[in-house]
Protein backbone atom coordinates (compact mmCIF):
# COMPACT_ATOMS: atom_id res chain seq x y z
CA UNK A 1 0.00 0.00 0.00
CA UNK A 2 1.23 3.56 -0.59
CA UNK A 3 -0.03 6.34 1.55
CA UNK A 4 0.67 10.04 0.45
CA UNK A 5 -0.14 13.14 2.63
CA UNK A 6 -0.32 16.45 1.06
CA UNK A 7 0.88 18.95 3.72
CA UNK A 8 4.09 18.71 5.71
CA UNK A 9 2.82 21.16 8.52
CA UNK A 10 2.50 20.14 12.21
CA UNK A 11 0.03 17.66 11.82
CA UNK A 12 1.13 15.98 8.58
CA UNK A 13 5.05 15.25 9.26
CA UNK A 14 4.47 13.82 13.01
CA UNK A 15 1.39 11.94 12.03
CA UNK A 16 3.70 9.98 8.78
CA UNK A 17 6.62 9.71 10.63
CA UNK A 18 5.07 7.63 13.10
CA UNK A 19 2.77 5.52 10.68
CA UNK A 20 5.87 4.79 8.79
CA UNK A 21 7.71 3.87 11.77
CA UNK A 22 4.61 1.66 12.74
CA UNK A 23 3.60 0.27 9.35
CA UNK A 24 7.08 -1.05 7.80
CA UNK A 25 5.63 -2.27 4.98
CA UNK A 26 3.57 0.90 3.74
CA UNK A 27 5.48 3.65 1.52
CA UNK A 28 4.96 7.16 2.76
CA UNK A 29 5.50 10.33 1.03
CA UNK A 30 4.70 13.68 2.54
CA UNK A 31 4.37 16.61 -0.25
CA UNK A 32 3.97 20.48 -0.30
CA UNK A 33 4.52 22.75 -2.54
CA UNK A 34 6.79 24.51 -0.23
CA UNK A 35 10.82 23.84 -1.00
CA UNK A 36 12.57 25.27 1.93
CA UNK A 37 10.14 23.32 4.42
CA UNK A 38 10.48 19.72 2.67
CA UNK A 39 14.37 20.48 2.69
CA UNK A 40 13.85 21.01 6.34
CA UNK A 41 12.17 17.65 6.51
CA UNK A 42 15.29 16.08 4.78
CA UNK A 43 17.93 17.94 6.91
CA UNK A 44 19.33 17.56 10.79
CA UNK A 45 17.31 20.67 11.33
CA UNK A 46 13.62 19.62 11.21
CA UNK A 47 11.16 22.52 10.59
CA UNK A 48 9.14 21.55 13.98
CA UNK A 49 10.54 21.04 17.27
CA UNK A 50 8.64 18.24 18.78
CA UNK A 51 9.91 16.12 21.86
CA UNK A 52 11.05 12.81 20.15
CA UNK A 53 10.37 13.74 16.49
CA UNK A 54 13.60 13.45 15.56
CA UNK A 55 14.52 10.14 16.56
CA UNK A 56 11.49 8.51 14.10
CA UNK A 57 11.81 10.61 11.40
CA UNK A 58 15.74 9.42 11.35
CA UNK A 59 14.21 5.97 11.45
CA UNK A 60 12.27 5.73 8.31
CA UNK A 61 13.68 8.78 6.50
CA UNK A 62 14.46 7.13 2.57
CA UNK A 63 13.57 3.54 4.09
CA UNK A 64 9.57 4.17 3.45
CA UNK A 65 9.10 7.61 4.50
CA UNK A 66 9.93 10.49 2.05
CA UNK A 67 9.52 14.14 1.30
CA UNK A 68 9.13 15.49 -1.18
CA UNK A 69 7.86 18.53 -3.45
CA UNK A 70 6.69 16.42 -6.66
CA UNK A 71 3.20 16.67 -5.67
CA UNK A 72 1.56 15.02 -8.31
CA UNK A 73 3.83 12.25 -8.76
CA UNK A 74 2.92 10.85 -5.11
CA UNK A 75 -0.73 11.52 -5.01
CA UNK A 76 -1.20 9.89 -8.06
CA UNK A 77 0.69 6.38 -7.50
CA UNK A 78 -1.13 6.48 -3.72
CA UNK A 79 -3.71 4.32 -2.33
CA UNK A 80 -4.87 6.45 0.52
CA UNK A 81 -4.55 10.56 0.44
CA UNK A 82 -4.26 12.24 3.59
CA UNK A 83 -4.99 16.34 3.28
CA UNK A 84 -3.28 18.41 5.71
CA UNK A 85 -3.13 21.30 4.43
CA UNK A 86 -4.13 24.95 6.19
CA UNK A 87 -7.51 25.98 6.61
CA UNK A 88 -7.24 29.61 7.97
CA UNK A 89 -10.58 31.73 9.36
CA UNK A 90 -11.85 33.84 6.82
CA UNK A 91 -10.69 37.59 6.39
CA UNK A 92 -13.46 38.66 4.09
CA UNK A 93 -16.38 38.00 2.68
CA UNK A 94 -19.16 35.50 3.81
CA UNK A 95 -18.50 34.61 7.22
CA UNK A 96 -15.61 36.32 7.72
CA UNK A 97 -13.51 36.49 11.34
CA UNK A 98 -15.38 33.23 11.67
CA UNK A 99 -15.53 30.81 8.74
CA UNK A 100 -12.50 28.57 7.68
CA UNK A 101 -11.35 29.26 4.39
CA UNK A 102 -11.39 26.25 2.27
CA UNK A 103 -9.66 27.59 -0.64
CA UNK A 104 -6.60 24.80 -0.02
CA UNK A 105 -8.74 22.28 0.77
CA UNK A 106 -10.49 22.93 -2.59
CA UNK A 107 -7.59 23.16 -4.85
CA UNK A 108 -5.84 19.94 -2.94
CA UNK A 109 -9.36 18.17 -4.26
CA UNK A 110 -9.04 19.57 -7.68
CA UNK A 111 -5.47 18.33 -8.57
CA UNK A 112 -6.28 14.87 -6.73
CA UNK A 113 -9.23 14.32 -9.36
CA UNK A 114 -6.80 15.92 -11.93
CA UNK A 115 -3.68 13.58 -11.55
CA UNK A 116 -5.57 10.59 -10.15
CA UNK A 117 -5.32 7.19 -12.91
CA UNK A 118 -6.90 5.11 -10.08
CA UNK A 119 -9.50 4.72 -7.67
CA UNK A 120 -8.27 6.78 -3.91
CA UNK A 121 -9.40 6.79 -0.48
CA UNK A 122 -9.13 11.03 0.35
CA UNK A 123 -8.63 11.28 3.93
CA UNK A 124 -9.79 14.54 5.89
CA UNK A 125 -7.10 15.24 8.31
CA UNK A 126 -7.19 19.04 8.73
CA UNK A 127 -9.87 20.54 10.88
CA UNK A 128 -12.67 20.83 8.81
CA UNK A 129 -16.19 22.64 9.08
CA UNK A 130 -19.18 20.11 9.43
CA UNK A 131 -20.39 18.84 6.00
CA UNK A 132 -16.64 20.08 4.26
CA UNK A 133 -16.68 15.83 3.18
CA UNK A 134 -19.70 16.74 1.21
CA UNK A 135 -18.26 19.49 -0.96
CA UNK A 136 -14.73 17.92 -1.55
CA UNK A 137 -17.19 14.99 -2.45
CA UNK A 138 -19.02 16.75 -5.04
CA UNK A 139 -16.18 17.98 -6.50
CA UNK A 140 -14.10 14.93 -6.61
CA UNK A 141 -17.10 13.14 -7.95
CA UNK A 142 -17.56 15.84 -10.91
CA UNK A 143 -14.14 15.41 -12.06
CA UNK A 144 -13.70 11.18 -11.11
CA UNK A 145 -13.22 10.35 -15.03
CA UNK A 146 -14.71 7.33 -13.65
CA UNK A 147 -12.52 6.89 -11.16
CA UNK A 148 -14.09 5.87 -7.78
CA UNK A 149 -13.10 7.98 -4.76
CA UNK A 150 -14.00 7.43 -0.79
CA UNK A 151 -14.17 10.30 1.41
CA UNK A 152 -12.96 9.72 5.31
CA UNK A 153 -12.56 11.85 8.29
CA UNK A 154 -9.67 10.94 10.32
CA UNK A 155 -9.16 13.72 12.51
CA UNK A 156 -6.03 14.75 14.67
CA UNK A 157 -6.37 15.07 18.03
CA UNK A 158 -2.58 15.34 18.56
CA UNK A 159 -1.59 17.94 21.89
CA UNK A 160 1.48 20.01 20.51
CA UNK A 161 4.31 18.99 22.56
CA UNK A 162 3.52 15.21 23.19
CA UNK A 163 2.16 14.77 19.53
CA UNK A 164 4.60 11.69 19.67
CA UNK A 165 3.99 10.20 22.83
CA UNK A 166 -0.39 10.88 21.42
CA UNK A 167 0.07 9.35 17.94
CA UNK A 168 1.99 6.46 19.42
CA UNK A 169 -0.54 6.00 22.59
CA UNK A 170 -3.87 7.70 21.32
CA UNK A 171 -6.77 8.12 23.68
CA UNK A 172 -8.84 7.46 20.77
CA UNK A 173 -8.23 6.68 16.81
CA UNK A 174 -11.42 8.50 14.76
CA UNK A 175 -13.09 7.14 11.31
CA UNK A 176 -15.51 8.70 9.75
CA UNK A 177 -17.16 7.72 6.36
CA UNK A 178 -20.24 7.10 4.35
CA UNK A 179 -22.54 4.30 5.59
CA UNK A 180 -22.68 2.36 2.32
CA UNK A 181 -20.58 -0.86 1.11
CA UNK A 182 -17.75 2.01 -0.29
CA UNK A 183 -17.77 3.89 2.36
CA UNK A 184 -17.70 0.65 5.19
CA UNK A 185 -14.62 -0.70 2.94
CA UNK A 186 -12.78 2.01 3.10
CA UNK A 187 -13.24 2.56 6.83
CA UNK A 188 -12.16 -0.73 7.07
CA UNK A 189 -8.76 -0.32 4.66
CA UNK A 190 -8.13 3.15 7.25
CA UNK A 191 -8.68 0.99 10.58
CA UNK A 192 -6.60 -1.56 9.03
CA UNK A 193 -3.22 1.38 9.01
CA UNK A 194 -3.61 2.27 12.71
CA UNK A 195 -4.44 -1.37 13.88
CA UNK A 196 -0.55 -1.90 13.32
CA UNK A 197 -0.08 -0.40 16.68
CA UNK A 198 -3.40 0.80 18.07
CA UNK A 199 -5.76 -1.59 20.10
CA UNK A 200 -9.19 -2.09 17.77
CA UNK A 201 -11.26 -1.06 21.08
CA UNK A 202 -9.55 2.59 20.53
CA UNK A 203 -10.81 2.80 16.87
CA UNK A 204 -13.88 4.61 16.39
CA UNK A 205 -15.77 4.57 13.83
CA UNK A 206 -18.74 6.88 13.15
CA UNK A 207 -20.33 8.68 10.25
CA UNK A 208 -18.61 11.62 8.33
CA UNK A 209 -20.91 14.00 10.06
CA UNK A 210 -19.92 12.78 13.60
CA UNK A 211 -16.39 12.70 12.93
CA UNK A 212 -16.07 16.10 11.74
CA UNK A 213 -18.04 17.85 14.56
CA UNK A 214 -16.46 15.21 17.19
CA UNK A 215 -12.89 17.28 16.49
CA UNK A 216 -14.47 20.75 16.93
CA UNK A 217 -16.26 19.87 20.32
CA UNK A 218 -13.25 18.09 21.50
CA UNK A 219 -11.23 21.72 21.06
CA UNK A 220 -14.64 23.80 22.12
CA UNK A 221 -14.94 21.54 25.48
CA UNK A 222 -11.12 21.81 26.10
CA UNK A 223 -10.75 25.19 25.53
CA UNK A 224 -14.06 26.15 27.46
CA UNK A 225 -12.45 24.72 30.80
CA UNK A 226 -9.45 26.64 30.49
CA UNK A 227 -11.75 30.04 30.05
CA UNK A 228 -13.88 28.41 33.11
CA UNK A 229 -10.68 28.18 35.36
CA UNK A 230 -9.46 31.56 34.17
CA UNK A 231 -13.08 33.29 34.95
CA UNK A 232 -12.34 31.51 38.08
CA UNK A 233 -8.98 33.33 38.76
CA UNK A 234 -10.05 36.95 38.39
CA UNK A 235 -12.66 36.10 41.11
CA UNK A 236 -10.25 34.49 43.44
CA UNK A 237 -7.88 37.60 43.08
CA UNK A 238 -10.46 39.74 43.70
CA UNK A 239 -11.76 37.65 46.76
CA UNK A 240 -8.00 36.51 47.87
CA UNK A 241 -8.62 33.22 47.45
CA UNK A 242 -6.37 30.81 45.51
CA UNK A 243 -7.16 29.96 42.05
CA UNK A 244 -4.70 26.49 42.68
CA UNK A 245 -5.90 25.61 45.52
CA UNK A 246 -9.50 25.82 44.44
CA UNK A 247 -8.43 23.69 40.79
CA UNK A 248 -7.25 21.57 43.01
CA UNK A 249 -10.15 20.68 45.25
CA UNK A 250 -12.59 21.18 41.81
CA UNK A 251 -10.16 18.67 40.04
CA UNK A 252 -10.29 16.09 42.72
CA UNK A 253 -14.09 15.51 41.85
CA UNK A 254 -14.24 12.51 39.58
CA UNK A 255 -16.55 13.42 37.16
CA UNK A 256 -14.68 16.80 36.61
CA UNK A 257 -10.93 15.41 36.93
CA UNK A 258 -8.06 17.79 37.02
CA UNK A 259 -6.69 18.23 33.57
CA UNK A 260 -7.17 21.51 31.84
CA UNK A 261 -7.37 23.64 35.29
CA UNK A 262 -4.16 25.57 35.36
CA UNK A 263 -5.08 28.98 35.16
CA UNK A 264 -3.10 31.03 32.74
CA UNK A 265 -2.33 34.17 30.70
CA UNK A 266 -5.12 32.35 28.14
CA UNK A 267 -4.72 29.74 25.49
CA UNK A 268 -3.04 30.00 22.44
CA UNK A 269 -2.57 27.26 19.51
CA UNK A 270 -3.45 26.85 15.78
CA UNK A 271 -7.13 24.98 16.66
CA UNK A 272 -8.89 26.15 19.62
CA UNK A 273 -10.13 30.06 18.97
CA UNK A 274 -10.16 29.29 15.31
CA UNK A 275 -12.57 25.77 15.61
CA UNK A 276 -14.91 27.85 18.05
CA UNK A 277 -15.25 30.24 15.52
CA UNK A 278 -15.98 27.79 13.51
CA UNK A 279 -18.59 26.17 15.59
CA UNK A 280 -20.53 29.28 15.91
CA UNK A 281 -20.89 30.39 12.70
CA UNK A 282 -22.08 26.87 11.63
CA UNK A 283 -24.71 27.18 14.83
CA UNK A 284 -25.31 30.63 13.21
CA UNK A 285 -25.89 29.34 9.83
CA UNK A 286 -28.52 26.83 11.50
CA UNK A 287 -30.32 29.55 13.20
CA UNK A 288 -28.87 28.67 16.57
CA UNK A 289 -28.00 31.73 17.86
CA UNK A 290 -28.25 31.15 21.70
CA UNK A 291 -26.00 28.03 21.11
CA UNK A 292 -23.50 30.26 19.14
CA UNK A 293 -22.86 32.58 21.77
CA UNK A 294 -22.26 30.24 24.22
CA UNK A 295 -19.09 29.29 22.52
CA UNK A 296 -18.49 33.10 21.56
CA UNK A 297 -18.11 33.57 25.26
CA UNK A 298 -15.76 31.27 25.70
CA UNK A 299 -13.29 33.20 23.29
CA UNK A 300 -14.19 36.47 25.18
CA UNK A 301 -13.21 35.14 28.15
CA UNK A 302 -10.07 34.08 26.82
CA UNK A 303 -9.41 37.33 25.37
CA UNK A 304 -10.60 39.31 28.74
CA UNK A 305 -7.66 37.49 30.92
CA UNK A 306 -5.39 38.68 28.61
CA UNK A 307 -6.31 42.57 28.68
CA UNK A 308 -6.60 41.51 32.40
CA UNK A 309 -2.78 40.64 32.26
CA UNK A 310 -1.70 43.96 30.34
CA UNK A 311 -3.92 46.03 32.80
CA UNK A 312 -2.81 44.90 35.81
CA UNK A 313 1.57 45.18 34.70
CA UNK A 314 0.16 49.51 33.59
CA UNK A 315 -1.77 49.51 37.15
CA UNK A 316 0.97 48.52 39.40
CA UNK A 317 3.75 50.56 37.14
CA UNK A 318 2.09 53.69 37.89
CA UNK A 319 0.09 53.80 35.49
CA UNK A 320 2.22 53.96 32.66
CA UNK A 321 5.24 51.72 31.26
CA UNK A 322 6.39 53.73 28.51
CA UNK A 323 10.32 53.78 27.57
CA UNK A 324 10.10 50.89 30.55
CA UNK A 325 12.24 47.51 29.48
CA UNK A 326 10.22 44.70 30.19
CA UNK A 327 11.71 40.92 30.15
CA UNK A 328 9.62 38.52 28.24
CA UNK A 329 10.12 34.80 29.20
CA UNK A 330 8.63 32.74 26.82
CA UNK A 331 6.75 33.67 23.40
CA UNK A 332 5.70 29.72 22.35
CA UNK A 333 1.65 28.90 23.45
CA UNK A 334 3.02 26.42 25.37
CA UNK A 335 6.33 24.46 26.77
CA UNK A 336 8.08 22.04 24.57
CA UNK A 337 7.01 23.63 21.00
CA UNK A 338 8.27 26.44 18.98
CA UNK A 339 4.87 26.67 17.59
CA UNK A 340 3.65 30.72 18.40
CA UNK A 341 0.00 30.37 16.30
CA UNK A 342 -2.62 32.21 18.60
CA UNK A 343 0.39 32.49 21.44
CA UNK A 344 -1.17 35.13 24.21
CA UNK A 345 2.08 36.68 24.00
CA UNK A 346 1.13 38.19 20.78
CA UNK A 347 -1.47 40.41 22.64
CA UNK A 348 0.34 40.93 25.88
CA UNK A 349 3.28 41.81 23.66
CA UNK A 350 1.24 44.46 21.70
CA UNK A 351 -0.79 45.71 24.77
CA UNK A 352 2.86 46.60 26.34
CA UNK A 353 4.36 48.54 22.75
CA UNK A 354 1.02 50.11 22.83
CA UNK A 355 2.22 51.64 25.99
CA UNK A 356 5.43 52.60 24.41
CA UNK A 357 7.19 49.49 26.45
CA UNK A 358 10.59 48.49 25.67
CA UNK A 359 10.37 44.50 24.99
CA UNK A 360 13.52 41.91 25.34
CA UNK A 361 12.19 38.55 24.76
CA UNK A 362 13.76 35.07 25.38
CA UNK A 363 12.10 31.87 23.95
CA UNK A 364 14.14 29.05 23.81
CA UNK A 365 12.38 27.52 20.66
CA UNK A 366 11.03 30.51 18.97
CA UNK A 367 13.37 32.57 16.67
CA UNK A 368 13.98 36.48 16.31
CA UNK A 369 12.41 36.81 12.67
CA UNK A 370 9.33 34.22 14.05
CA UNK A 371 8.88 36.65 16.93
CA UNK A 372 9.18 39.89 14.73
CA UNK A 373 6.84 38.05 11.90
CA UNK A 374 4.15 37.50 14.75
CA UNK A 375 4.35 40.49 16.33
CA UNK A 376 3.57 42.88 12.61
CA UNK A 377 1.67 40.39 10.96
CA UNK A 378 -2.78 40.59 10.97
CA UNK A 379 -4.76 38.81 12.56
CA UNK A 380 -5.42 35.36 10.55
CA UNK A 381 -2.44 35.57 8.38
CA UNK A 382 -0.59 33.27 9.92
CA UNK A 383 -2.90 30.57 9.10
CA UNK A 384 -1.83 30.78 5.55
CA UNK A 385 0.79 28.70 3.73
CA UNK A 386 4.38 30.61 4.49
CA UNK A 387 4.78 31.40 1.48
CA UNK A 388 1.78 33.06 1.05
CA UNK A 389 2.51 35.14 4.42
CA UNK A 390 3.12 38.33 4.01
CA UNK A 391 7.08 38.75 3.59
CA UNK A 392 9.42 39.08 6.73
CA UNK A 393 8.07 42.90 7.62
CA UNK A 394 9.87 45.27 9.40
CA UNK A 395 11.19 44.89 12.81
CA UNK A 396 9.98 46.45 15.77
CA UNK A 397 12.30 48.67 17.07
CA UNK A 398 11.22 48.59 20.63
CA UNK A 399 11.71 44.90 20.41
CA UNK A 400 14.95 43.20 21.04
CA UNK A 401 15.45 39.21 21.08
CA UNK A 402 17.87 37.49 23.08
CA UNK A 403 19.09 34.06 23.79
CA UNK A 404 19.62 33.94 27.44
CA UNK A 405 16.67 34.75 30.02
CA UNK A 406 19.77 36.47 32.49
CA UNK A 407 20.61 39.05 29.68
CA UNK A 408 17.00 39.31 28.72
CA UNK A 409 15.91 40.42 32.19
CA UNK A 410 19.01 42.85 32.71
CA UNK A 411 18.10 46.41 33.97
CA UNK A 412 14.18 45.37 33.42
CA UNK A 413 12.00 47.04 35.18
CA UNK A 414 9.69 44.08 35.44
CA UNK A 415 9.67 40.21 34.40
CA UNK A 416 6.31 38.63 31.86
CA UNK A 417 6.21 34.55 32.18
CA UNK A 418 4.48 33.81 28.87
CA UNK A 419 5.52 30.09 28.64
CA UNK A 420 5.74 27.67 31.01
CA UNK A 421 9.15 26.42 29.99
CA UNK A 422 10.90 23.99 32.82
CA UNK A 423 13.54 26.12 32.97
CA UNK A 424 11.85 29.32 33.89
CA UNK A 425 11.28 27.04 37.52
CA UNK A 426 15.01 26.88 38.44
CA UNK A 427 16.03 30.27 37.57
CA UNK A 428 18.56 32.16 39.79
CA UNK A 429 15.95 35.03 40.20
CA UNK A 430 18.31 36.65 42.97
CA UNK A 431 20.79 37.39 40.49
CA UNK A 432 17.74 38.42 37.81
CA UNK A 433 16.36 40.72 41.23
CA UNK A 434 20.11 41.68 42.16
CA UNK A 435 20.61 43.11 38.19
CA UNK A 436 17.00 44.75 37.56
CA UNK A 437 15.46 47.97 38.31
CA UNK A 438 14.05 48.80 41.82
CA UNK A 439 11.04 47.80 42.57
CA UNK A 440 11.22 45.07 40.78
CA UNK A 441 8.11 43.51 39.35
CA UNK A 442 7.12 39.91 38.17
CA UNK A 443 4.16 39.32 36.41
CA UNK A 444 3.95 35.35 35.97
CA UNK A 445 1.16 34.61 33.54
CA UNK A 446 1.57 30.78 33.91
CA UNK A 447 1.66 30.66 37.76
CA UNK A 448 5.44 28.79 37.57
CA UNK A 449 7.03 30.80 40.30
CA UNK A 450 7.20 30.58 43.72
CA UNK A 451 5.39 33.52 45.09
CA UNK A 452 6.56 33.28 48.55
CA UNK A 453 10.04 32.81 47.82
CA UNK A 454 10.39 35.82 45.11
CA UNK A 455 8.23 38.12 47.73
CA UNK A 456 11.53 37.45 50.11
CA UNK A 457 14.19 38.16 47.82
CA UNK A 458 11.92 41.71 47.25
CA UNK A 459 10.00 41.33 44.12
CA UNK A 460 6.33 42.88 43.98
CA UNK A 461 5.10 39.61 42.30
CA UNK A 462 1.50 39.22 39.83
CA UNK A 463 0.50 35.54 39.74
CA UNK A 464 -2.84 35.12 38.15
CA UNK A 465 -5.36 33.75 40.57
CA UNK A 466 -3.48 34.00 43.82
CA UNK A 467 -3.81 36.40 46.69
CA UNK A 468 -2.58 40.34 45.94
CA UNK A 469 0.61 41.35 47.24
CA UNK A 470 -0.14 44.46 49.35
CA UNK A 471 1.31 46.64 46.25
CA UNK A 472 -1.46 45.56 44.12
CA UNK A 473 -4.23 45.85 47.14
CA UNK A 474 -5.52 49.09 46.03
CA UNK A 475 -4.60 48.85 41.76
CA UNK A 476 -7.65 48.36 39.64
CA UNK A 477 -8.06 45.15 37.94
CA UNK A 478 -9.14 46.66 34.68
CA UNK A 479 -8.41 49.98 33.13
Amino acid sequence: MKICCIGAGYVGGPTMAVIALKCPDIQVAVVDISASRISAWNSDQLPIFEPGLDEVVKQCREKNLFFSTDVEKHVSAADLVFVSVNTPTKTQGLGAGKAADLTYWESAARMIADVSKSDKIVVEKSTVPVKTAEAIEKILTHNSKGINFQILSNPEFLAEGTAIEDLFAPDRVLIGGRETPGGKKAIETLKGVYAHWVPEELIICTNLWSAELSKLAANAFLAQRISSVNAMSALCEATGADVSQVSHAVGKDTRIGPKFLNASVGFGGSCFQKDILNLVYICECNGLPEVANYWKQVIKVNDYQKSRFVNRIVSSMFNTVSGKKFAVLGFAFKKDTGDTRETPAIDVCKGLLGDKARLSIYDPQVSEDQIQRDLTMKKFDWDHPIHLQPLSPTAVKQVSVVWDAYEATKDAHGVCILTEWDEFKKLDYQKIYDNMQKPAFLFDGRNVVDVKKLRDIGFIVYSIGKPLDPWLKDMPAVA
